[in-house]
């Protein structure tokens, strides 16, 4: 049985973007697990704001992953405003984005997920302080 998986931005924007350097391997991704994919509203936005350089008519596609149900967004910002800020002040220094932020909290409320992302500073990031986030990244 596959792990849940949280979806970050960039391998949104790639699975998305036939032309991103990562698109094969997102794709690989999205076959290899399959939908749905935990995200939060933050991940869509900054995806959306990407996608619009992308091509007319991309941000629209990224809502209609949420609305066909391949993106689950049911994670709620309100509940875990306070979580959310005390990891974006713990991590200032790298600096830690909303987005980053929520997928950490959402990885501590499912220990047996792993996030998909293209951002390194997962490396870094920490669940309930001390454990480090499984991640799927493409090689180098």
């Amino acid at each position: 049985m596959n792990p849940e998986i949280i979806l970050d931005t960039g391998p949104l924007i790639a699975f998305l973007n036939s032309r991103d350097r990562h698109h094969r391997w997102a794709r690989e991704q999205w076959d290899r697990v399959g939908p749905p994919f935990l995200t939060c509203e933050a991940v869509i936005a900054e995806a959306c704001f990407l996608a619009h350089r992308l091509a007319s008519g991309a941000p629209e596609a990224v809502v209609s992953l949420v609305e066909r149900g391949v993106l689950d967004v049911s994670f709620g910002l309100a509940d875990e405003a306070a979580a959310v800020a005390r990891m974006m002040k713990k991590y200032d220094d790298v600096p830690m984005s909303l987005a980053d932020a929520c997928l950490v909290r959402m990885s501590e409320q499912r220990p047996g997920s792993v996030v998909l992302t293209l951002d390194g500073d997962f490396r870094i990031y920490r669940r309930s302080g001390r454990q480090p986030i499984p991640t799927r990244m493409p090689e180098g």
